[in-house]
């Protein structure tokens, strides 16, 4: 009885991570790919998708021949996205539809330098509702969520939401990493996104990411702030569905993928959400907090930069962490000199302010002048550190993607650079804000 409830569960997940789902899906949404004419191949019989070499899997039985990521298969795909059984490709745009536009990826691979293929759009609603989407799960979103939220609404929940993304990168990203499976096999899907596809896929980061965040935000502030229980839980569950489902449709996970992300994404929220303020606490008060921020969060990296082969997602765990430890390192010395100061609990639950023009005014102020700061900051912390790194390892200095690819400058430029940016975005820009009256 066990076993054959264990198989029925591998035929589901086979079944929900088969990439023609994210084809037809892609296809119903009005995304259909430009590929080009290949020649048919002999018979390939016995393939559950025929003209698709089936994604690598650790140890699985379906790692026939092993793409990479998102590589295309050994013969005709199947006649979904804008590619028939023959392989001939799709109608020039003009003999579509007149509301049909051609487009490229946005953003080009950040490894390889791959721009992509053209594709062919024709719902323009749901691809821009869809690119806005996944930016909801991308790295630079939270760029400028986590210091707005710091420097214009609340510290305590900017600080502690934080630890919690840090943690799925790094959670996540290692998966990716230990699992191993590549990308959606294209054709039949559209890389409607190219930046990420040189990394491992199993789980979907974006959606662990896109799922935590809202819904951390939501336990945080739901009795710390006023606002209808029912709001709060509609506006976490909308942008956690809305970034999930954008990864399907960019073509850079299967539903499984996105699936696993999500349900992993809860279990580390489960796990952290109620040692959240003992964490908070020891950053704050310990005198050994420094020195542990800074071993532990060295050390993940470590651990993540050890698993696999260089990839981006190295570079984002490393990024991730190195943030982190800033911020967290920040809040140690802001509460060490009497500028942490929370509300106390005898003020909550807390309202939202009238919102006047001086209000926003303020606001926007605060946050262009952090900003400007923040990018002041990285750019020049950049421009030092790669070339200092590269000279001490003897390394040359005038191919830095090169050298970036290598541990020992990677490792501690991401740290050095974006621990840095944490700690000016908790610690310096409100001293900033305090010496000229903006606080």
């Amino acid at each position: 009885m066990a076993n054959d409830y264990v198989k029925k569960f591998v035929q589901m997940c086979n079944y929900l991570q088969d990439p023609c789902h994210v084809a037809r899906f892609q296809y119903v949404c009005g995304v259909k790919g430009t590929f080009p004419v290949e020649p048919a191949k002999p018979d390939n019989s016995g393939e559950d998708c025929p003209g698709l070499r089936k994604r690598v899997h650790q140890g699985g039985p379906s790692s026939d021949f092993g793409v990479g990521n998102g590589a295309a298969g050994d013969a005709t795909a199947p006649p979904v996205n804008g590619m028939q059984a023959d392989g001939s490709v799709v109608p020039d745009v003009a003999d579509v539809n007149p509301d049909t536009a051609r487009a490229k990826p946005l953003r080009r691979n950040s490894l390889t330098g791959d721009v992509g293929q053209e594709f062919l759009i024709q719902n323009k609603f749901l691809f821009y509702l869809f690119t806005f989407g996944t930016e909801l799960g991308n790295e630079m979103f939270f760029i400028v969520f986590f210091p707005f939220l710091f420097w214009n609404i609340d510290t305590l929940v900017s600080r502690r939401l934080i630890v919690v993304w840090a943690w799925n990168l790094f959670v996540g990203q290692s998966t990716k990493d230990m699992v191993r499976w590549s990308r959606p096999a294209s054709p039949p899907v559209v890389k409607v996104e190219v930046f990420y596809n040189s990394e491992y896929s199993m789980p979907s980061t974006h959606a662990m990411t896109g799922t935590a965040m809202p819904f951390c935000l939501f336990m945080l502030t739901y009795g710390r702030w006023q606002y209808p229980f029912l709001f709060g839980l509609c506006v976490a569950l909308s942008w956690s569905v809305l970034v999930c489902v954008s990864r399907v449709y960019m073509g850079m996970h299967s539903v499984l993928e996105v699936i696993t992300g999500f349900l992993y994404s809860l279990l580390i929220l489960a796990f952290f959400q109620p040692i959240l303020d003992k964490i908070d606490s020891f950053y704050m008060t310990d005198h050994f907090a420094p020195l542990v921020i800074i071993v532990s969060h060295v050390g993940l990296g470590l651990v993540a930069f050890s698993l696999d082969s260089w990839s981006t997602s190295r570079g984002d765990t490393a990024q991730g962490l190195g943030t982190a430890a800033g911020a967290a390192i920040a809040t140690h010395v802001n509460y060490q000199l009497g500028l942490l100061l929370d509300p106390p609990l005898s003020s909550l639950p807390l309202t939202l302010p009238p919102i006047g023009t001086s209000l926003v005014v303020l606001a926007v102020l605060r946050f262009l002048i952090g900003v400007a700061v923040i990018l002041i900051t990285r750019m020049v912390m950049k421009a030092v550190t790669i070339p200092f790194l590269c000279r001490l390892f003897g390394l040359p200095t005038d191919d830095v993607r090169q050298a970036r690819q290598r541990m020992k400058v990677e490792l501690p430029y991401r740290y050095i650079v974006y621990s840095v940016v944490g700690f000016s975005c908790v610690c310096v820009v409100p001293l900033i804000f305090r010496i000229s009256n903006l606080a």
